[in-house]
């Protein structure tokens, strides 16, 4: 890349430069391995739980979650286990609870939560549940019996593992034709059951402002449930074990130890939810009794075989494939059954919400791969003849198949534009979904008449958009082009396969090089790597000098582009202070006075949210210059420009338009929301610096990428991909992290995953050719 010099625009600060005060706190990602356990404050600066998150240790966070609401650990004097140093965590927790009208969030979770049940009701068919807390026998024996095998070289019994008789497909909740009306507000716990809470809480000395958080997260009798098992506190966001250890020190005395059974249980799931947070769905069993004993768990393979015993995890054997193992000339059924018999295994360990929806989207996605709809191939012989280059080759795929890859960048996304025009010319029941408001928004520009066939994926779940659900509950659609994939978890894949009818087809589509998603799961690159489907690959690259440089970032090159506009620029900066310093003269005077983009079309994306050169630093310097006011409003001002969080992993783009005794008012992408008052400091943040997160889904005219020197550590290839591709006509990077950048691109990949997915879809669809 060509260091361009500085513009008259790009001088040298003449005032003191803001003190850097501390590092951006971005820590690399650890997940089951063997790097210190990091502290909850640490956590809370770093961008991401995909960049960020620790599978041992880091809290969830809306910094590490990157989209959802601050929940901070609750100020509790820690004491440690006997034999072992104390420590304190610290932080403040917000109760919980929303007043006044139904919100878009609220309905779309309502929505997945009914999805989830359908889910969950269907795998109960297939599979009986595992009792809790009894004696172990049959399936529960097995299991355990398993994982004490593998642990011992052993190999499992095959019975365990084995493929239940599938079920019939169970119809869907009926639900209305059209869009629904919002789902209900969920209700708060029972005041009595709050007030039950608060008294064991302030017994132990703990805070009673947690007791509501408590409450809701362990239902009716949370106080007797906290009184028995002390380290449930451990379920609510944000607590760490050794704030559970203090609180059952305290509430136990002598008889609290840390070889307590409750504990290990306790820690095992805990250390679950961690890894999800990182993006597994599911943790393999050495990762995890590894972890458990850096949590001080003295026995860890009891504690895993007690946890499976509770029916609070569930356990799992994959098959390994052998790369490059061929199958002997002359081999017979025989030598076949040997060669499964001998096969190497992998076991692990997950939540049961994550392993329904990872074996949900399985089963979904292998329906439509073997069916298809009924509509003439003659029809889409039609379209293909109309088409050319890659659109004709999606669309003949798509003719022949129940489901379809797609993947490219920005201009790639005229192909299914063309695909969901040929379909709607040919009378089907076709809707394009988008991640973002702008996504649909940038999709619905390649249309000449989009109408409502497109939507985005939170608005197609909840009901707001789309075209509503047949009596059998199912989406009345004949194609669902799924666009933004790599932004899409499990739990949000599951629910949408779930509502597509028998026969309708499925095209899912994105750019491979982003981040993946905020939440568990890698669905678009496990779909790519199980290569169960036809995969098109766009050969349109994004144009101009910006989509000459992010091409060569895609596949680890970090190319010199010749840039005659000035649309690429670079400007050097020594330490944190210069760089906020230069990013405010950029987005106020020299973007507007250079490229006439006005301030409120430039996005500032640097790697994490703390430290002094983080979005917190980075929007206060922003707001002083551009709307300078008192913030009244939970430190909001009319005019201030947000990031308002609906739902955790996704981030809308907005303004502050108002604040009475209502809420917040925003304005976010075209529709005026109102948040609560006692929900403003959770779910909005001001929003002129993002993380690339919180970016992933929208495009700007410009794009100002700020690299502080203490940032080099969180940077990777799709970090340095997703922030540069924000940039529509102009790109400026404030440059401070010399060689860690080239070398970021060329050797630093996405951080990987445990699923399950490629396996669940190999063992039930063929591989394509």
């Amino acid at each position: 890349m060509s260091t361009e010099p500085d513009p008259p625009e790009h001088e040298a600060p003449t005032g003191p430069a803001t003190p850097e005060t501390r590092s951006s706190g971005t820590e690399p990602t650890a997940a089951e391995t063997a790097e210190d356990t990091k502290t909850a404050e640490t956590a809370e600066d770093t961008e991401t739980t995909e960049d960020t998150a620790d599978t041992e240790a880091t809290a969830p966070t809306a910094e590490t979650a990157e989209d959802t609401a601050d929940t901070e650990a609750a100020a509790l004097a820690v004491d440690a286990p006997p034999g072992e140093p104390a420590a304190t965590g610290a932080a403040d927790t917000r109760a919980e609870g929303e007043k006044g009208q139904v919100s878009e969030a609220q309905a779309e979770l309502a929505a997945q939560k009914v999805e989830r049940e359908r889910i969950e009701q269907r795998k109960a068919e297939r599979q009986g549940p595992v009792e809790a807390g009894g004696k172990l026998s049959g399936k529960a024996a097995d299991l355990l019996a398993a994982v004490r095998a593998v642990e011992g070289g052993a190999k499992p019994a095959a019975t365990v593992f084995a493929d239940p008789e599938p079920a019939p497909r169970r119809p869907a909740v009926q639900e209305p034709v059209r869009r629904p009306q919002s789902a209900p507000a969920p209700q708060g716990p029972a005041p009595e059951t709050v007030e039950g809470v608060r008294r064991v809480l302030t017994g132990a000395g703990a805070p009673e402002s947690l007791a509501p958080q408590v409450a809701a997260v362990l239902g009716e009798g949370a106080g007797d449930t906290l009184t028995e098992d002390p380290w449930q506190l451990l379920r609510v966001p944000g607590l760490r074990p050794e704030q559970a250890d203090g609180f059952a020190r305290a509430l136990l005395g002598p008889d609290c130890a840390p070889d307590d059974e409750r504990r290990a249980r306790a820690v095992t799931v805990w250390l679950l939810e961690q890894a999800a947070l990182a993006g597994h769905t599911a943790l393999e069993l050495p990762a995890l009794t590894t972890a458990l004993g850096r949590q001080g768990v003295r026995d860890a393979d009891a504690a895993v075989q007690s946890t499976l015993a509770e029916g609070e995890a569930l356990v799992f054997q994959d098959a390994l494939d052998e790369p490059g193992a061929t199958k002997p000339a002359g081999a017979s059924e025989e030598d076949d059954e040997g060669e499964e018999e001998a096969r190497p295994v992998r076991v692990l360990v997950g939540l049961e919400r994550y392993a329904l929806a990872e074996e949900s989207l399985a089963d979904g996605l292998a329906r439509l791969a073997t069916s298809l709809g009924e509509d003439a191939p003659a029809q889409w012989e039609q379209a293909v003849a109309g088409a050319s280059g890659g659109t004709a080759e999606l669309i003949r795929a798509v003719a022949g198949h129940g489901l379809v890859l797609h993947s490219g960048g920005e201009a790639a996304r005229a192909e299914p534009a063309a695909l969901l025009a040929a379909a709607r010319s040919l009378g089907l029941r076709a809707v394009a979904a988008c991640h973002t408001p702008d996504g649909r928004r940038r999709f619905a520009a390649l249309l000449k008449e989009p109408g409502e066939a497109v939507v985005t994926v939170a608005g197609l779940l909840s009901g707001a958009e789309g075209p509503g659900r047949d009596a059998d509950g199912a989406l009345a659609l004949d194609l669902l082009i799924l666009l933004d994939a790599p932004q899409l978890d499990v739990e949000s894949a599951a629910a949408l396969v779930e509502s597509l009818p028998d026969g309708a087809r499925l095209v899912i589509g994105g750019d491979p090089a982003l981040l993946w998603s905020a939440g568990p799961g890698r669905v678009f690159a496990d779909l790519l790597a199980a290569r169960v489907c036809p995969q098109v690959a766009s050969r349109t690259p994004d144009p101009g000098p910006l989509g000459e440089l992010t091409s060569g970032i895609g596949v680890g090159e970090l190319n010199q582009v010749e840039a005659p506009g000035k649309e690429l620029v670079i400007v050097p900066v020594r330490d944190a202070g210069e760089a906020v310093h230069r990013t405010v003269q950029l987005v106020a005077d020299s973007v507007p006075r250079a490229f006439g983009i006005a301030p409120e079309q430039t996005v500032v994306i640097t790697p994490g949210h703390g430290g002094a050169a983080g979005t917190r630093a980075l929007n206060a310097a922003l707001k002083e210059r551009l709307n300078p006011g008192p913030g009244r409003f939970g430190g909001f001002d009319p005019g201030d420009r947000i990031a308002y969080t609906p739902a955790p992993g996704r981030t809308v783009p907005g303004q502050v338009v108002r604040a009475d005794a209502d809420g917040l008012h925003l304005s976010c992408a075209d529709a005026d929301v109102v948040v609560p008052k006692e929900r403003v400091e959770q779910s909005v943040r001001h929003g002129w610096a993002l993380t690339a997160h919180q970016a992933v889904g929208g495009r700007w005219p410009a794009a100002v990428v700020v690299l502080p020197g203490d940032a080099a550590q969180a940077l990777s290839r799709p970090w340095v991909y997703t922030a540069f591709g924000r940039a529509e006509r102009h790109l400026s990077v404030v440059h401070g992290v010399e060689q860690a950048l080239p070398r970021a691109v060329a050797e630093v990949g996405p951080k990987p995953r445990t699923t399950r997915l490629p396996a669940l879809l190999r063992a039930q669809v063929p591989a394509a050719g």
